[in-house]
């Protein structure tokens, strides 16, 4: 395996995460009818065939009957096979196989395939066969079998191993293995499952030998790795400032228009509460402040008849308080507005400590802003309309 990360090396662009790819169609089951056929538990085997077929298969290939092709493996094993069943399963064999001395002249030929387990050049084989494996197989060869399955173009077998990986064969101690892999096989989305598994476990990953391997062969991309869990964390802090920024700023604007609805009020008068020289008529058109026109009409009805309307007695009556405060600190002509105790809370303002100033200035500031930027006129006084 090392082997062959090494010779593959020089194809893999470690400073570049592949993109995310589409979304999945439903999740494989190994055994959904259809899909894989016949698979037994008893034996933990599964096909794409039906069992006659892929018994058939089978023994062809363990038998190797009539095979004239010899397969050398690490450690000088040698798996016998038939030229004309791995030309078909794979265009890679089929060109191998062409260039073989020999190839044709119904002699043995003999290719090779190295850096690899025997047995999962085995399994590798007789799925080129029979369409099927046996899970314990799977389990224990799944990473060989993904670099065969790319390298020697089989597509069906490299579902099946991403699949696998995906569903359950993926672990904190395969992981980096099995990235490194995804990138050199050209497999993206194994690759964003398996980042997203080393990013969310960095701590514990970090303690497997697939780590300290990475470290040392492919220094640049374990700073990647550590920078994009970095990114992703910067990411998270940026969208929830901007949730605290957008919600801040949706008070700004509830607070203006509560200012605009309050001078409505008691210049115009809205529904039952008006000034006290003009009539509210039956057809009056409907205002543009609508719930909030509503609200402020039930805060002052209750505001004229509470009994605990002394400051901090009573908490809608405070939140009533704070409104005129805020609406007296804004109006530019305090002589002529119609607002109960505008002139009253300029008087105070004078009065007021520096600290308690400071924080209404700050606040006056910024609903002013919000006003420029929304555009909407800010009533201030029946005569005068605040421009700043």
């Amino acid at each position: 395996m090392k082997e062959f990360i090494e010779m593959q090396s020089s194809r893999c662009s470690n400073n570049v995460f592949p993109a995310p790819p589409p979304l999945p169609g439903p999740p494989t089951n190994c055994r959904r009818k259809g899909f894989l056929m016949n698979g037994g538990s008893a034996t933990g085997e599964n096909s794409f065939v039906s069992k006659a077929t892929r018994d058939l298969w089978v023994r062809l290939f363990e038998g190797g009957y009539k095979s004239d092709v010899a397969i050398k493996t690490d450690n000088g094993g040698i798996i016998r096979a038939h030229s004309n069943v791995l030309a078909m399963a794979s265009p890679v064999l089929r060109g191998m196989l062409k260039q073989a001395k020999g190839f044709g002249q119904k002699r043995l030929v003999s290719i090779h395939i190295h850096g690899v387990p025997r047995d999962a050049v085995r399994v590798f084989i007789r799925f080129l066969y029979s369409s099927s494996y046996e899970n314990e197989e799977m389990k224990g060869f799944v990473l060989p079998l993904l670099v065969l399955s790319h390298t020697y173009v089989v597509p069906q077998l490299k579902r099946v191993c991403e699949q696998q990986l995906e569903h359950g064969l993926l672990t904190i101690e395969n992981v980096v293995d099995v990235f490194q892999l995804s990138l050199l096989c050209d497999a993206p989305r194994l690759s964003l499952i398996s980042h997203r598994k080393i990013v969310t476990n960095l701590k514990a990953v970090s303690a497997t030998e697939g780590w300290k391997a990475m470290k040392k062969s492919h220094p640049a991309l374990e700073k990647e790795l550590v920078e994009s869990m970095n990114e992703g964390q910067n990411r998270k802090d940026v969208t929830k400032e901007k949730t605290g920024k957008s919600n801040e700023q949706q008070i700004y604007v509830q607070l203006c228009e509560a200012m605009e609805a309050l001078v409505h009020i008691f210049r115009d008068g809205c529904r039952t509460i008006g000034p006290y020289d003009k009539d509210l008529k039956e057809d009056q058109t409907p205002c543009n402040y609508g719930a909030c026109c509503k609200g402020l009409e039930s805060l002052v009805r209750h505001f004229a008849s509470c009994k605990l309307r002394v400051r901090g007695g009573c908490i809608h009556c405070k939140r009533m308080w704070q409104l005129l405060e805020l609406h007296s600190r804004l109006c530019t002509d305090s002589s002529s507005c119609r607002v109960p105790l505008c002139r009253n809370f300029k008087e105070k303002m004078r009065k007021q400590n520096k600290k308690d100033e400071m924080k209404w200035k700050i606040l006056v500031k910024r609903i002013l802003k919000t006003k420029r930027i929304g555009g909407a006129p800010l009533f201030v006084s029946p005569n005068s309309i605040s421009s700043r």
